[in-house]
């Protein structure tokens, strides 16, 4: 069982920034390669982007790319969201999610856990 806590979401003008935080439980959070969606009421869940397991890579979706960075600490188990220069169309609430196969994929169906999720709202 792995548990997973975001944090950091809020309220922010458009052109701001934000960092979310994912807190994971459990001993081989080294192991897992780490990924961010986001989803819009009525809509299907957007792939953001996606970090390996040793932080040495990652990936993101075209809308976010330049703009979000992901990083990781694998000595406190956390995986971070770096968000600047947002936009309103960035409003939604974020989930991090945990894929214990250590592969970093943008399809969600990969990922095992997942938290509960931050709204973040991007004012104009």
């Amino acid at each position: 069982q792995v548990l997973l806590e975001e944090s950091g979401g809020g309220l922010v003008q458009a052109g701001g920034s934000l960092r979310l935080s994912c807190a994971a439980s459990g001993r081989t959070f080294s192991s897992y390669a780490m990924g961010w969606f986001r989803q819009v009421p009525g809509k299907e869940r957007e792939f953001v982007g996606h970090i390996s397991p040793s932080g040495g890579s990652t990936d993101y979706a075209d809308s976010v790319k330049g703009r979000f960075t992901i990083s990781r600490g694998n000595f406190n188990n956390t995986v971070y969201l770096q968000m600047n220069s947002l936009k309103p169309e960035d409003t939604a609430v974020y989930y991090c999610a945990a894929a214990l196969s250590g592969i970093a994929t943008w399809y969600s169906l990969e990922y095992d856990y997942w938290g509960q999720g931050t709204q973040v709202t991007v004012s104009s």
